[in-house]
């Protein structure tokens, strides 16, 4: 027996709530299958070795330094979700190779300087156009599907559940403690352009979105200690006693309760009260880290670096001829992306700026802005 079948074969043991790879929707381009890995597999093959996922380890997470070591990059953050999300996927008997292709793409899409960078790149948008937005999560999908290159051509390719699983990932709602998949969602919701596309479709897709958020809420005290911010025992008695007092002992009181929890259900549940003390830990990073001085002062940074890269760009782009002529190296790289990435007809000038910009790394970035406004 091919490998690839046996593999299949031994998905009857899953739970009767698992996806799988014989029941994919498919891809948008069908390709023959591969004899050794199933379709979900070959997805994260495809997302791993694409330059968008190789960017993230220069991308920030939460504080600007991807060259120390000891801070976490969003390439950290992702592999975290996959480990986490696999934990309890494996646990309730899920799809390994799904959670694990979901896992590694969901924040291919990100941009520059982590949540800073998504929030200017859509205030710079709605500046030219209100009806143009940038969240990362759906920009994630504009990647899978247009931007990123595979064998000369746009756009990996990848399954409807990997996709959806990517576009519907976003783990910054705090109070989300249940997530029950939308099965009825159809294979034509799922656009890049949707404002939002709620539930995933998958149980496995529901264990990354909850996984993501249990991936960083403890790591990032971790940092904000290096920084000087805050420690865990700076966190109020009743968190410490409801979760752990430490990165490790939060993740461990998260996973094991939504194991138990959601065991033989068609949902991944977290209980009420640990939902509450997770909650109250995320607000409490959100006022103590998210809003020092020091975020705060990196924030002015990225700011003035992603806004004033997409006002130079927007302007220059919007003279072909003169954007051609230039000598300057960064409007010259410029003009080879947006003859190399039409887009598709009728694209606004500012969301292929936007793509633009948002594929960049941290130092990237900066070195771009540096070479058109230095003197």
């Amino acid at each position: 027996m091919l490998p690839r079948l046996l593999k299949e074969e031994q998905e009857k043991l899953l739970s009767p709530f698992a996806a799988r790879n014989t029941k994919s929707r498919g891809r948008a381009i069908e390709q023959d299958k591969c004899t050794v890995r199933t379709d979900f597999e070959r997805d994260t093959g495809r997302i791993i070795f694409s330059m968008e996922f190789r960017r993230l380890r220069h991308k920030t997470q939460v504080f600007f330094n991807p060259q120390n070591d000891h801070i976490c990059t969003r390439m950290e953050h992702v592999i975290y979700v996959n480990y986490i999300s696999n934990t309890i996927g494996k646990a309730l008997g899920l799809n390994s190779d799904l959670i694990q292709a979901i896992a590694l793409g969901h924040d291919l899409g990100h941009a520059p300087f982590g949540h800073t960078g998504e929030k200017v790149l859509r205030r710079c948008l709605k500046k030219v156009d209100e009806t143009l937005d940038f969240q990362h999560e759906l920009h994630s999908l504009r990647v899978v599907d247009l931007l990123a290159e595979k064998n000369n051509r746009r756009g990996l390719n990848l399954t409807f559940e990997v996709r959806d699983g990517i576009a519907s990932h976003c783990g910054e709602r705090y109070n989300e403690f249940t997530l029950q998949p939308n099965r009825n969602k159809k294979t034509e919701d799922l656009i890049p352009r949707a404002i939002c596309h709620g539930a995933p479709a998958t149980l496995e897709g529901c264990v990354v979105r909850m996984a993501d958020k249990i991936a960083y809420v403890g790591r990032d005290i971790e940092d904000a200690a290096r920084a000087g911010i805050m420690e865990f025992d700076d966190l109020p008695a009743a968190i410490r006693t409801a979760l752990g007092r430490t990165n490790g002992e939060i993740i461990n009181t998260l996973v094991t309760d939504i194991i138990a929890n959601s065991f033989q259900q068609d949902a991944i549940i977290l209980s009420p009260e640990k939902g509450l003390s997770m909650e109250e830990l995320l607000k409490e990073n959100f006022n103590r880290i998210y809003r020092s001085e020091k975020i705060a002062r990196y924030e002015k940074m990225a700011e003035n670096v992603i806004e004033g890269l997409f006002e130079a760009l927007y302007q220059a782009a919007s003279d072909p001829e003169k954007l051609a002529r230039s000598k300057n190296g960064t409007l010259a790289g410029l003009a080879d992306y947006l003859r190399e990435h039409p887009g598709p007809d009728g694209e606004p000038l500012a969301q292929r700026i936007t793509d633009y910009i948002a594929g960049m790394s941290d130092n990237y970035a900066t070195k771009k802005f540096e070479s058109i406004y230095w003197i």
